[in-house]
């Protein structure tokens, strides 16, 4: 049997190891540290799925030879926490890898946006907070609105918006040594301009710097909870049009200068007024099961094409760059909690039932269970899915439930 090793994949990413299964490959698992990463621990990976489990405690010599002993055909990351030590293994083991040089570049925020600059790509004016009084003066050099953030994390977990020094100096004093839902500790905090736009995530697969573009999303934000810009929702688009075209020129030109030749990537874009500017890229699969949502809209996702990538190189290559094709519209809706309390029950659900477009409901709060304000993408209790072979529908529900989505949702004591 031949094996897939797979870095820090959890229940978010479950679907990674179900894929290359059913193409006749066993997985074996990789874990970055001795500890589960918070963000992680309430969903943790399913044994069955693995032909091994290795814990990584340090020691790259004793991981490495764990690992050989199954002969992997590919060693990739399944979540952020292992993109590094997925270059690392792969690199030393002789396997297809986008290297370790720009390993750093992929996770740190700071490092990824200079990276993209010094390629000459439209990217985020910005500043590697070394004192308060640095930010003070650098944010009333800049002006306006500015984000300040951890240089690792995930899931906008940090993430500040901040309209005045003062504001930026509070967030920074917070965020510095503070322990992020990866299990990390903030050693570093970025500050970035706000950038003015539309933003748009697509999820690629790449082979010996071939890119395909499975699929693209665009966003939908809210003003809420003193957030002016929490994610609401995202929906799936075409792939061609003028936006996209850009789009897709700059994700190819910024997987480039981040050296990410191989394995997937979820590439964050904010289309500016003058035109596509980087706000992240994870050298890995999409999160929030956008993958899963692809392949119900189009009949394919990065998961497959991340299989043929490493599996069946000459299928990949004669595909490669073929435009997806739009069999249903789908559009995955976040609800936006207003309380805090316990929450007693959902009153309006049987509207949300009845949408025509509806496809699953996805609560992470459940009637009985403590519920908090929607600050993050992490502390929304529930995702609507819709999918309908009509835009049209797709779009009137998605409003109905914005319009749904408030106060009365919720029944907090």
């Amino acid at each position: 049997m031949r094996n897939i090793a797979i870095v820090d994949t959890y229940a978010t990413t479950r679907r990674l190891a179900q894929k290359f299964r059913e193409a006749g490959f066993a997985c074996v698992r990789v874990q970055s540290s001795e500890e589960t990463p918070a963000f992680y621990r309430s969903s943790p990976f399913n044994p069955d799925d693995f032909a091994a489990n290795i814990v990584h405690s340090g020691s790259l010599h004793e991981t490495l030879g764990k690992l050989a002993a199954f002969q992997p055909v590919a060693v990739i990351a399944g979540g952020e926490t292992g993109v590094e030590l997925a270059d690392t293994l792969s690199e030393a083991l002789g396997l297809l890898s986008n290297g370790t040089r720009l390993s750093s570049a992929r996770r740190n925020k700071y490092t990824m946006i200079e990276t993209v600059r010094a390629a000459g790509l439209c990217a985020a004016e910005q500043l590697l907070i070394e004192s308060k009084g640095q930010l003070q003066r650098w944010h009333e050099q800049i002006g306006g609105r500015i984000v300040v953030k951890p240089a690792r994390s995930v899931a906008s977990d940090g993430v500040h918006f901040c309209d005045s020094p003062k504001e930026a100096v509070a967030a920074y004093e917070e965020l510095l040594g503070k322990e992020n839902i990866l299990s990390e500790s903030n050693e570093a905090v970025v500050a970035q301009e706000y950038l003015v736009g539309t933003e748009y995530f697509l999820n690629t697969v790449s082979r010996a710097g071939r890119m395909h573009v499975c699929d693209i999303w665009r966003t939908v934000r809210v003003d809420v909870n003193g957030i002016p810009d929490l994610l609401a929702g995202f929906y799936i688009v075409p792939v061609e049009g003028a936006v996209q075209e850009k789009l897709i020129s700059y994700a190819a030109a910024s997987l480039d200068a981040l050296g990410i030749e191989y394995g997937p990537a979820h590439i964050e874009v904010k289309m500016t007024p003058d035109g596509p500017c980087l706000v992240e890229v994870g050298a890995r699969v999409g999160g929030a099961d956008s993958p899963y949502y692809a392949e119900l809209a189009t009949g394919e996702s990065q998961l497959n094409w991340n299989v043929d990538a490493y599996t069946d190189p000459e299928r990949f290559d004669a595909r490669c760059s073929e435009p997806y094709r739009m069999r249903q519209h789908f559009a995955s809706v976040v609800m936006m909690s207003p309380s805090k309390g316990t929450l007693r029950s959902y009153p309006f659900m049987s509207r949300v039932e009845q949408l025509e477009s509806l496809y699953d409901i996805r609560p992470t709060v459940n009637p009985g269970d403590p519920i908090t304000y929607s600050v993050d993408d992490t502390s929304s209790p529930m995702t609507v899915n819709l999918m309908h072979r009509s835009e049209g529908i797709v779009m009137r529900d998605m409003a109905t439930l914005r319009y749904l989505d408030g106060p009365a949702f919720y029944d907090v004591v």
